[in-house]
């Protein structure tokens, strides 16, 4: 048997349930949201006798419905500030109609000055907010996209495309709604909001706002359910991941290949949460993985230390990102969240046991030899070889990246950074030598054009995928903007993309995201 075939002992419920547990941070909710929510969706797929093929996509649906919301945490911070906050308040709100409109524009240009609150506020008025219309039609492309990188079937990515649908139809994509929502989005869309009110209000809120938004957001028929077995649908809706593969439906256990197929996947939407760190966990990944093996690790420590560098930043999940693409020094309390975001790292994968080492690794990425990282503050030889390797590929990886506070160092400037961390016994000397041995000290990689894109198109593809807008892109090559908003044009046409998330996935995908091409 070929090693990539080889069963990880790691079911596809299991991976996606973790997943689902950083989502839940992205949307100010408690771990287990999700989970919860599809608990109540599944009980009342029962008794409304929906077909055994439906409710096996409602597993995966329900997991994956608001990855998106990773995708377009950039475009939302832009627009409303603190993108777990707002997402977090949605839940109290109808987002259709004039509560809709009053709810963004309350929430226009929070935390900004007051020009940016008036011009945001502005642009919602004369768009009729279909700007914000736009985005959620994008966060249903980019998460169906990732459906289908797992494999997951025609029946699963049509659902998520829907997920923003309404029974009036005043949902995107625009005028589709009634019965031609697919039965389990319906579910869906009672499950994720109910899930909330009834953990918050009781089961007399959960049963209120059912019954306030039926034949609007919600199904006549789904809402008509749920009312007639709201005590047992909504009792004890929790569920342990470990008791996931209980269930004979989600039994589909992952091969190697399908295991890294599926974390390189999460990684690269990971990294959507903040346009300059595109690529950063595949870069780590591949780089603390080449220096395990250049050490002599052992196989299964080189293979743990790869997969750790892609699943090393799931727990930025929990830091807004008006953190994270700050351009100013940050408060002691946005640091502390930013400190944390190692122990959600940590936390979100610390079940099952298979995925709880490789979670162990990827927490250490940020600890340092000499006791001043985080979370845990480790040092000396509390600091596992392993985590030595990804400490080191992180720290040297980052460095070349452009950030929102400083540009991108060169690779003579992060090679010197990486050997002063050295001589002060922040970086292991051994582990970090090997990792700049196996980054080749910058040597550069040729970029080709997939999907017949000119020398040129790459460039401003690589300039989009990390945040550039057409303006910005005009100006960093001395072309016209209307020439720079051709070219991005037909990059869209070629790669057959829809938004900047989904050509940054091309672009990952395709191996254009080394951060000394820029």
């Amino acid at each position: 048997m070929e090693a990539a075939d080889r069963d990880t002992g790691i079911h596809l419920a299991e991976l996606l349930a973790a997943f689902s547990l950083a989502t839940d941070l992205g949307l100010g909710q408690p771990m287990e949201h999700v989970l919860r929510s599809w608990r109540i969706a599944e009980r009342l797929a029962g008794r409304m006798g929906l077909s055994e093929d439906q409710r096996q996509s409602l597993f995966p649906v329900s997991m994956l419905a608001w990855v998106g919301c990773v995708a377009d945490s950039p475009e939302v911070a832009a627009s409303f500030g603190d993108d777990i906050a707002f997402r977090a308040d949605s839940y109290g709100a109808d987002l259709a109609g004039l509560e809709g409109f009053g709810f963004f524009l309350r929430r226009a240009g929070r935390g900004g000055p007051m020009w940016h609150r008036l011009r945001v506020a502005a642009t919602i008025l004369t768009t009729g907010g279909q700007n914000v219309v736009r985005g959620m039609q994008s966060h249903c492309t980019t998460t169906s996209t990732l459906a289908d990188r797992l494999g997951l079937g025609p029946d699963v990515v049509t659902a998520l495309r829907q997920f923003f649908t309404r029974w009036d139809g005043r949902g995107v994509p625009d005028g589709v709604g009634g019965e031609d929502i697919a039965p389990i989005v319906r579910l869906l869309h009672l499950a994720d909001v109910v899930e909330v009110r009834y953990r918050t209000g009781g089961i007399g809120g959960a049963l209120e706002v059912a019954r306030a938004r039926r034949g609007r957001q919600f199904a006549p028929d789904v809402v008509d359910a749920f009312v007639a077995h709201a005590p047992e649908v909504l009792a004890g809706a929790g569920t342990g991941i470990d008791a996931l593969t209980a269930d004979p439906r989600l039994r589909r256990p992952l091969t190697e290949g399908e295991l890294d197929t599926a974390l390189e996947a999460f990684a690269d939407f990971t990294d959507l949460r903040c346009a300059s760190r595109a690529g950063h966990s595949r870069g780590v990944a591949d780089l603390a993985g080449a220096a395990a093996r250049s050490m002599g690790l052992p196989a299964g420590d080189v293979i743990a230390t790869r997969r750790a560098g892609l699943l090393h930043d799931i727990g930025l999940h929990g830091v807004p990102a008006t953190i994270l693409d700050r351009p100013g020094p940050l408060s002691a309390t946005d640091w502390e969240r930013v400190r944390l975001s190692s122990y959600y790292t940590e936390r979100v994968l610390a079940r099952p046991a298979a995925l709880a080492r490789l979670g162990a690794i990827a927490a250490t990425a940020h600890e340092r030899m000499d006791g001043h990282g985080y979370h845990r503050g480790l040092s000396g030889a509390a600091v596992p070889m392993t985590g030595r390797l990804l400490a080191a590929a992180c720290a040297y990886r980052a460095m070349l990246e452009p950030r929102a506070h400083r540009p991108a160092l060169t690779d003579k400037q992060a090679v010197s950074a990486v050997r002063d961390a050295i001589r002060t016994g922040a970086l292991d000397g051994d582990a970090a030598e090997t990792v700049l041995a196996a980054a080749g000290n910058g040597a550069r990689r040729r970029v080709s054009g997939p999907a017949g894109l000119t020398p040129r198109e790459v460039e401003v593809l690589i300039l989009i995928s990390r945040g550039a807008q057409t303006g910005e892109v005009a100006e960093r090559l001395g072309i016209s903007r209307k020439t720079a908003g051709t070219h991005i044009e037909r990059i869209y046409t070629k790669t057959g993309a829809s938004s900047r998330s989904t050509a940054t996935l091309f672009a990952l995908r395709n191996g254009l995201l080394d951060p000394l091409d820029l």
